[in-house]
């Protein structure tokens, strides 16, 4: 059950900055892309709703500190990036 990851402008900019300030972060950041792309429900994401104004958003673990947020379709299997940090 594959999902299809949308990589907008605005995100690939974002992400961009920070990988050249966590580069150490780089290979996690890739694992963590490619585990939400063939499961988005996999326990160690830690795939979760946000709440008040970002509450049509989720958010996923690259480790404790830092998460990536994304709106989630599941309906058509699609995964919008919209932040990461």
């Amino acid at each position: 059950m594959s999902y299809t990851i949308i990589y907008p402008e605005s995100y690939n900019d974002r992400a961009q900055k920070f990988l050249q300030k966590y580069s150490a972060l780089s290979k996690t950041y890739e694992k963590i892309l490619r585990l939400l792309e063939e499961n988005p429900f996999h326990p160690s994401l830690r795939l979760h709703s946000l709440e008040d104004r970002l509450r049509e958003l989720s958010s996923i673990s690259i480790n404790l500190k830092y998460r990536i947020t994304l709106q989630f379709f599941i309906q058509d299997k699609m995964i919008v990036l919209v932040d990461v940090g």
